[in-house]
């Protein structure tokens, strides 16, 4: 099975700086395994816009589209869960 190419927003990589530097390992490597399944269990559908989707990975909440045809994922952000859904869309 071929695997989804992951992009990183610049969104998302400005997230990860103000993420203390213990946590951004477990999110990389989350995010690295949406590249094999972008759908794994526990994810879900964003209400109100198309393709989005979001994962747990403790705190954090990453939120991401997923292009189905091309193959391919973007991340768009990496927010504490408080802040996860405020004014994001």
């Amino acid at each position: 099975m071929d695997s989804y190419k992951i992009l990183w927003k610049r969104s998302a990589e400005k997230d990860l700086e103000r993420i203390e530097p213990k946590h951004v390992a477990r999110i990389i490597e989350a995010v690295e395994s949406l590249s094999v399944d972008p759908f794994p269990s526990g994810c879900r559908k964003l209400r109100g816009v198309e393709h989005f989707y979001r994962i747990r990975v403790g705190d954090y909440r990453v939120i991401y589209q997923v292009d189905i045809k091309a193959r391919i994922v973007v991340i768009y952000y990496v927010r504490h869960r408080r802040k996860a859904y405020r004014g994001t869309f």
